[in-house]
């Protein structure tokens, strides 16, 4: 057995191929969880040889001793661990003890949600590889999300132009579930045939990027200094109110600031989500962190908001686009 890709994996599971063991690390939780459904699906278990615990969470004698049992009237049973990053001490060794000699009526699907912590210690997806199939679930970005929504359109009966597989992006974000739920939206609208086009993307979104409610928050949270700059004047100018624009901006660096400090500390992914207060969708801003402002410099920003709002909100005479700019320009300085 070996560390393989999705696509290897997927023809695998068409041929009948089946690991006892399967290891899956990586942020993308969406295809993740995709593939355990697809591993479920064809090994066809009834509900009373399928087991779905969190391993931080379950009594794991009671789940390795289950794993040990043939299935009960089925091929095979299944095991699905989440977190198996947070697994204690004695717990992991009994994994490791395991995985020496798995049942092979048994497939034990195993996630890691701790990229930080694999890098320190690494026994459990060492001694999967050598008896089962590791993959890493990387967050797709560039060509790679391109690709994965060009398939999506093809599994429709669609194509999809270039330029609306970046629009789409560009509005929708690189969250899988979010983009497969537009698909979905624009291949009923297309009545699941031709080409999408952009003009598709914005009937069936419902904005422009330039209409986007969204996109000054995005912007900030994206650290694209240029765009945020240039959208505070577009807004200003369309006669939004200033003190909108600061609540965007306040909204986007105060979850910016959360995310920072619970990465510094040491935080798995799921923990950040939950503790921040994210959204499911949100959770590729944690992978951004590193490109985030340091925490210094986003406290400093803070003060700046709090003396915007004061100004803004009192007969000060300041330019509230020199204001909102200057904040920006704080958080993002060169």
């Amino acid at each position: 057995m070996t560390v393989t890709d999705v696509n290897t994996l997927a023809k695998n599971l068409a041929d009948g191929n089946i690991s006892p063991v399967y290891f899956f690390t990586g942020e993308d939780v969406y295809r993740k969880s995709a593939m355990l459904e697809r591993i479920v699906k064809k090994i066809n278990a009834d509900d009373f040889n399928v087991t779905k615990e969190d391993a931080s969470k379950t009594d794991f004698g009671e789940i390795l001793a289950l794993a040990n049992t043939a299935p009960v009237f089925s091929d095979r049973r299944i095991i699905f661990l989440n977190n198996i990053d947070k697994l204690k001490k004695d717990a992991q060794s009994a994994l490791l003890n395991y995985l020496e000699l798995p049942m092979h009526s048994t497939v034990l699907v195993l996630f890691h949600n701790d990229a930080k912590k694999l890098k320190t210690d690494a026994s459990v997806k060492k001694a999967a590889e050598a008896v089962g199939t590791v993959i890493d679930f990387a967050e797709l970005k560039g060509p790679a999300l391109n690709a994965w929504i060009k398939n999506k359109f093809k599994e429709k009966g669609l194509s999809v132009e270039p330029e609306a597989c970046e629009l789409l992006i560009d509005m929708t974000g690189s969250d899988l579930a979010a983009l497969e739920s537009e698909i979905e939206k624009i291949s009923l609208y297309k009545n699941m045939q031709g080409t999408a086009t952009s003009a598709d993307i914005l009937e069936c979104v419902g904005y422009s990027r330039e209409e986007n409610p969204f996109a000054l928050s995005n912007a900030v949270l994206a650290c694209d200094r240029k765009t945020a700059l240039t959208l505070v004047g577009k807004l200003l100018g369309e006669g939004e109110s200033p003190v909108s624009i600061l609540n965007k901006i306040s909204a986007s660096v105060l979850k910016m600031t959360r995310i920072k400090r619970l990465v510094n500390a040491g935080y798995s992914n799921q923990e950040i989500v939950s503790s921040a207060g994210l959204m499911f969708w949100e959770g590729r801003l944690v992978s951004s962190a590193r490109m985030f402002p340091s925490e210094q410099t986003m406290l400093k920003t803070l003060n700046k908001i709090i003396d915007a709002d004061i100004a803004l909100k009192t007969s000060s005479g300041h330019d509230p686009k020199v204001l909102l700019k200057g904040i920006l320009l704080t958080m993002f300085s060169k």
